[in-house]
């Protein structure tokens, strides 16, 4: 019991680690394009953290995680300490990087550290492949679908500036398109409905995987009508609009990063719980403080902030302005909404730098700092295996702290 409650408070420490590790991915660019002041992004940002956990019910991630390591492999008293090792190394993998300021990925930290920890146990049979291809596979995938989001984003923006109908026609699709969107994926079945409301239409609205769409088509809603009135508008106008838009960008990409990052930890403390009494619990019934207390410290983690990546993500990828701040934020919170639903565990910090890439190149390909790009993919590629060799080295020393492992 001992052990579980160690473990248990090392996963809460990580998951606040990765808050303020991470907050530079939800407040890079409202803090770069001065929208907000540096303390007004991280409590804007901890918010919408939080406000994930009302909205994010399926805990798709946190299965897909939990089931990186085969249980009827490593299992009891083992997994723990595989789970024990594995926090250890994600925990100093992501210090080491915020020291230096380097975005790396939390969420790879953790997946190569605790795959790292039980290859060291029972080598490479104890892995389940398919989650782990999976993840390794979006290591490139999340900022390249990020990219082209956000560049096809900017480059709608920049033509809403010119007279014509071409997007004004892009805009009435989109709402054609969202509209298709939602009656095929909106559920309004009774029998599946899950939400604490009695009014019909607010249990439809207020269903967890209802409510990550509507939010979507919401903010993709907002952002067609405004290139409606694009042309009309001075620079000074637009710009100031783009603000305002911006402060909803940021809010929905601190949702979708809530909402995938948080569930990397509650897949770990439920792996821990299972080891400890398979009877008890189950990946199929999440125990309800975990995603509580998950959401919360991820949270609190954001209000610490993350200055030092902040300055790499807000300015020395590309010099960032409020309308290139709102297609990347959107870009990057599509790429998570998206990826969250088909229960594959992504970098935000890979999904918000490629979208920032994206904005950069709509200008010319001179303009993103392709140097630091490249420091940035060094430090993305080396995570996962330098995480799970560290690991696996804090597995040999615990073992001799536990032989009977």
């Amino acid at each position: 019991m001992n052990l579980l409650i160690i473990i248990i408070a090392l996963a809460l420490i990580f998951d606040y680690i990765n808050g303020f590790h991470d907050a530079a991915n939800s407040i890079a660019t409202v803090v770069s394009t001065k929208v907000l002041t540096p303390g007004q992004a991280v409590v804007w940002a901890a918010m919408f953290n939080f406000v994930a956990y009302f909205i994010f019910k399926d805990h798709g991630v946190a299965n897909t995680i939990a089931k990186t390591v085969k249980p009827e492999v490593v299992n009891g008293f083992n997994m723990l300490i595989v789970i024990f090792a594995g926090l250890l190394s994600a925990i100093t993998w992501n210090l080491f990087t915020w020291w230096y300021g380097i975005p790396s990925s939390s969420s790879h930290a953790l997946i190569g550290a605790f795959g790292g920890a039980a290859i060291a146990f029972g080598g490479f049979s104890s892995i389940n492949s398919e989650p782990v291809f999976k993840t390794i596979s979006f290591i490139l995938l999340a900022p390249v679908i990020g990219m082209v989001i956000a560049f096809i984003i900017s480059l709608w923006f920049i033509h809403s500036f010119k007279k014509g109908w071409m997007p004004k026609i892009i805009a009435l699709l989109i709402f054609i398109g969202i509209g298709i969107f939602l009656k095929n994926n909106i559920i309004t079945d009774p029998a599946q409905l899950k939400t604490h409301f009695e009014n019909p239409t607010l249990k439809i609205i207020f269903h967890g995987s209802n409510f990550k769409w509507i939010l979507l088509a919401s903010m993709l809603v907002i952002m067609a009508t405004f290139t409606l009135f694009l042309n009309g508008l001075n620079a000074n106008r637009a710009n100031s609009w783009f603000k305002k838009l911006q402060l909803v960008s940021s809010a929905a990409f601190s949702i979708g990063h809530g909402g995938n990052d948080a569930q990397k930890v509650m897949g770990i403390i439920m792996a821990s719980l299972i080891a400890y009494n398979p009877q008890i619990y189950s990946l199929d019934h999440m125990v309800w403080w975990v995603p509580l207390a998950c959401y919360a410290a991820i949270a609190l983690g954001t209000m610490s902030g993350g200055w030092k990546i902040v300055k790499t993500m807000g300015t020395k990828i590309t010099k960032v302005t409020p309308f290139e701040g709102v297609a990347a934020e959107t870009a990057g919170a599509i790429t998570l909404f998206v990826t969250e639903a088909l229960k594959i565990p992504v970098s935000t910090t890979h999904t918000i730098t490629g979208s920032i890439i994206g904005v950069g190149a709509t200008k010319r390909l001179s303009a993103v700092r392709w140097g630091v790009t490249v420091n940035l993919l060094w430090a993305w590629v080396l995570t996962i295996p330098i995480s799970g060799l560290l690991a696996a080295l804090f597995y040999t020393l615990l073992h001799y702290l536990y032989p009977h492992a």
